[in-house]
């Protein structure tokens, strides 16, 4: 079992909130997360995948909720929402903590009839797939906080070999996919993941006609991940309209399919593009929905920059599930295409921006818009990032810097 970044942080909101809710998508590990937990504290489990357990919540949820006893954990809990308000009161007449540890695969907070109802009560935590760190066996680290104002300059990586990387791109970051021990095992899991997927929870949360056009969208943003979201664009491509296409991408989003990242912009006043950037959160999934293969990528001259990038903002994303700094993720971009592909933002507004490049080696020229954004934003810049996958760290003025990739997965930093 990996360590998780998270557990810490769901054991102390357990200490001191009556409801904790931990979000991500199917197979995450969140089951296996809370049934250890269960196990050690002694905490009863249910599943709403348990067939039996879910017809009775839905039956009658305010007696299903009556007849719990003691501190429980409350699986798949989005495939009976109107739990929650019964849940709710019965931690309104019994603040005790740790009361109740729900997991759902559906972000809650998407879902208009429960978003607003949710405010206030509970406590919500975000699992993601596994990251390097994690799979590196390094869980207490937050190498998001350590990029934002850390030493990086006392810092030693390994190379970053690129059949390495390769393969961590390939593999993802689902626990499962990670164990499979061919490239067509992993391949034969990614298909039964998102046969499931919209299988069941797509039925449960939506009524559509059509289920056939979701993975057929989902394809489509496949090969725009770490793109612009350009809806007129992709309505065209899709031949869906702008109405449905809004609603299937929300839907995408509440199933943690797919992940806006939004445009910075200290004054709405200053000349920038507003669009957000989607990425689909994990590469394992990308590449295979691109027909990506070992073969396929080591012949190729470089490697595919959409990848590479996304795979920096899944890594990025995992870390801000626990930051320390309460940091915020963006991207910039101006409309005289200037941009950093994401600005890491604290509460005080400091900045520190990433750029991603897929090569070996890079120049003072692909710093341009990191320089640019410290030009513009003199007070809160901290500092410049480019990630490449090459050799060594090295800094290109006081305060910008090219860090391989590795830096992701390093064991010891």
């Amino acid at each position: 079992m990996f360590p998780r970044h998270i557990e810490p942080l769901l054991s102390d909101a357990l200490a001191d909130t009556p409801v904790v809710l931990l979000n991500g998508a199917r197979q995450t590990g969140k089951s296996t997360l809370v049934q250890g937990l269960a196990a050690r504290l002694g905490r009863r489990y249910l599943t709403l995948d348990d067939r039996v357990v879910l017809a009775a919540a839905k039956a009658d949820p305010a007696g299903f909720v009556a007849g719990l006893s003691g501190p429980v954990v409350m699986d798949e809990i989005q495939r009976a929402p109107a739990l929650f308000l019964d849940i709710k009161a019965a931690v309104d007449r019994d603040r005790s903590p740790g009361r109740f540890l729900l997991t759902g695969s559906a972000n809650v907070l998407l879902l208009p009839a429960l978003a607003d109802s949710l405010a206030g009560w509970m406590e919500i935590l975000s699992l993601w797939p596994l990251s390097g760190g994690e799979m590196a066996g390094v869980a207490d680290f937050n190498r998001a906080d350590f990029l934002f104002d850390g030493a990086l300059g006392a810092v030693s990586l390994p190379t970053c070999n690129r059949e390495d990387l390769v393969e961590r791109l390939l593999h993802g970051g689902f626990p499962e996919a990670v164990s499979r021990s061919s490239a067509k095992r992993r391949s034969a899991w990614f298909e039964s993941y998102l046969q499931t997927v919209l299988q069941r929870d797509v039925r449960d949360l939506a009524n559509l006609e059509q289920l056939t056009e979701v993975p057929h969208l989902l394809q489509l943003l496949a090969t725009r991940s770490a793109s612009l979201l350009n809806q007129a664009e992709i309505s065209r491509a899709s031949r869906l309209t702008q109405t449905t296409l809004k609603r299937y991408l929300s839907l995408l989003e509440t199933l943690f399919l797919v992940q806006r990242v939004p445009a910075w912009a200290r004054n709405p006043g200053k000349r920038l593009v507003k669009a957000p950037k989607v990425f689909l959160p994990d590469t394992g999934l990308l590449s295979w929905l691109l027909d990506l293969s070992t073969e396929k990528m080591l012949a190729l001259p470089g490697l595919p920059g959409q990848l590479v990038e996304t795979y920096v903002a899944c890594e990025l994303l995992k870390h801000l599930a626990f930051s320390d700094k309460g940091l915020s993720l963006w991207h910039y971009r101006t409309q005289t295409d200037i941009e950093v592909d994401f600005v890491l933002e604290n509460r005080l507004g400091k900045l520190t921006g990433i750029e991603v490049k897929a090569s070996a080696s890079i120049d003072s020229a692909d710093f341009k818009g990191l320089r640019h954004l410290q030009e513009t934003e003199s007070d809160s810049f901290q500092r410049g990032i480019v990630f490449y996958s090459g050799r060594e760290l090295v800094a290109f003025s006081d305060r910008l810097f090219a860090v391989p990739l590795s830096f992701w997965w390093a064991a010891d930093l």
